[in-house]
């Protein structure tokens, strides 16, 4: 199983000067090499490394390592776009928006991440420090903080390529971590189901209710505010703005992370499996009135699954997705089916009364033990991000 640790770098100055230069070096070669897999139509390794790689090396002074991780770079943003081309991400072919994804060459920030491997980059664990590559030569004794936790981690499964990244003028180092995973029970003795929502983030079929309401207003408010600074276009607004850039972002993903992890040890504890709705696609099919369509498109579903789904692996416990088709409008304890059964929160058939979001997650805990007891098998991503 693989985890992604990010730990914060805390370099002088002169190191901090240095870094940058590196970045901007590496992320202007893989521009310049961009346009020439878009002229050449070499968008393979190997193809484009007979084109850049003598340039990378005279020109921007770049070492053999980090060439070839800026033509690898390159490479991997061609065939990132090709499948969201593919998926539709775009739009449709013929669209404005689809040919100007693809009719122009990828272009890379200055500050954009640079992969490191270890013939770049050693860590010194127990003094806290790095040695990195960078175009100024090696730099050495390059101080790192982070969770006593995440250091745990990283100084015992570290394995693998790490990422320098510099956001808002601070420098992480984002490692890739190979964790064994815990072995999960044969047999769960039931599942905990989770449903899903927007006035409820998160409903348990034990009862337990993640209430989004003063998270809701919040968001609100930030997005007012947001959108007040971007009328207003003055110097102090535009300082404003970049000052609360991405703060909702980082609220929704501590909020998820604390979510995720009260229902994995719930069902760690119990000794159940976690049943999921699988909610691709519910952006395309969900109607919903105009007031309603910000809140579902701004908050992070799939990252509150991603994060239970790899707690979850890292703990043992089964993981299986269900049809989240009707799972609202199904009665939990007749299985009648009637969108009348929703608005009055009561089966139509047998008079059962229920919260309609706690009636969903008994339905969803029913199919998901259905599935599993039909040889479903534990489903979780491969790689995610702890911080």
């Amino acid at each position: 199983m693989k985890l992604v640790v990010r730990v914060k770098l805390l370099p002088t100055p002169v190191q901090a000067a240095a870094l940058e230069a590196t970045l901007y070096a590496c992320n202007q070669a893989a521009t310049w090499a961009a346009g020439v897999a878009f002229e050449e139509n070499a968008r393979r390794p190997l193809e484009l490394r007979k084109h850049t790689y003598a340039e990378f090396r005279a020109r921007w002074q770049l070492g053999a390592q980090a060439a070839q991780h800026a033509i690898k770079k390159t490479c991997d943003a061609y065939t990132t776009l090709k499948v969201n081309l593919r998926n539709g991400r775009y739009g449709r072919p013929g669209t404005k928006r689809h040919a100007r994804a693809s009719g122009k060459p990828v272009v890379f920030r200055p500050q954009a991440a640079q992969p490191y491997d270890d013939r770049m980059l050693s860590w010194q664990h127990e003094q806290q420090t790095v040695s990195i590559w960078s175009t100024a030569g090696r730099l050495k004794g390059v101080a790192f903080t982070g969770q006593a936790e995440q250091l745990e981690v990283l100084a015992a499964h570290r394995k693998g390529e790490s990422d320098l990244v510099c956001q808002g003028g601070k420098w992480f180092l984002i490692a890739t971590c190979d964790i064994d995973e815990a072995t999960a029970s044969t047999h769960p003795v039931g599942f905990l189901g989770v449903d899903l929502g927007i006035v409820n983030i998160a409903v348990t079929s034990d009862g337990a209710r993640h209430c989004g309401r003063r998270i809701n207003r919040k968001r609100e408010s930030d997005r007012n505010l947001r959108s007040k600074l971007q009328k207003k276009n003055t110097k102090s607004a535009k300082r404003r703005a970049k000052k609360h850039a991405g703060k909702e972002a980082r609220r929704a993903k501590d909020i998820n992370h604390k979510i995720s992890k009260r229902i994995v040890a719930e069902a760690e504890r119990t000794g159940r499996g976690i049943a999921l709705e699988t909610l691709t696609g519910i952006r395309e099919r969900a109607r919903l009135r105009k007031p309603q369509r910000v809140k579902i498109h701004s908050w992070p579903f799939a990252q509150l699954g991603s994060f239970i789904a790899y707690k979850a692996k890292r703990a043992g416990v089964p993981v299986v997705y269900v049809d989240p088709a009707y799972t609202s409008q199904e009665c939990a304890q007749c299985h009648h089916t009637a969108r009348a059964n929703r608005p009055s929160q009561a089966g139509r058939v047998c008079g059962f009364v229920e919260h309609a979001d706690h009636n969903a997650s008994h339905n969803i805990r029913q199919r998901g033990w259905m599935a599993w007891v039909c040889g479903a098998q534990s489903t979780a991503p491969e790689l995610t991000l702890i911080a």
